[in-house]
């Protein structure tokens, strides 16, 4: 009796669709590992390959099928998150530092536009952020960086 290969008994066990389900969820399974999203993108030609093996559709056409879509749903993805803002870089950024867009008081400044100031039980170093002189006052922190926070006048 002659034994088959793996990959032969694979292939001639499991249907054209199977293959291709199976290729959508290992694609989703590395996308969630990596965090990969446009893996995404290509599950979904995958799975459109799928349904066009569920429906009769030759190896060739399966293929093409794949292709345009993983391919477009990429490309339209793409188009997408490069059209859309950018969100500030996290010392800046409001979403990421909850300390953005807080008051703090300035007593006065050295030369340097640097000085402290007490902020949320601490003491904290700030430096001055604007491109005018500073002034003592109120102002609000812009930035957050390495314990120094950047702030500017308050409007």
């Amino acid at each position: 009796m002659r034994y088959k290969s793996l990959a032969t008994h694979i292939a001639m066990d499991f249907s054209a669709h199977t293959l291709w389900w199976l290729a959508a969820g290992a694609l989703i399974a590395v996308e969630l590992a990596t965090g990969t999203f446009y893996l995404l993108m290509l599950a979904l030609g995958a799975g459109a390959a799928a349904v066009a093996a569920h429906l009769g559709a030759a190896a060739a056409a399966q293929w093409l099928v794949a292709a345009v879509v993983g391919a477009g749903a990429t490309a339209v993805w793409h188009f997408r998150r490069a059209q859309s803002p950018r969100s500030a870089p996290v010392q800046n950024n409001a979403d990421a530092n909850l300390d953005i867009g807080q008051s703090v008081h300035v007593d006065n400044w050295a030369s340097d536009g640097s000085s402290r100031v007490s902020y949320r039980g601490s003491t904290w170093q700030v430096r001055y952020a604007g491109s005018d002189v500073p002034t003592p006052g109120p102002h609000v922190i812009v930035s957050v960086q390495s314990g120094h926070l950047g702030v500017a006048r308050s409007p």
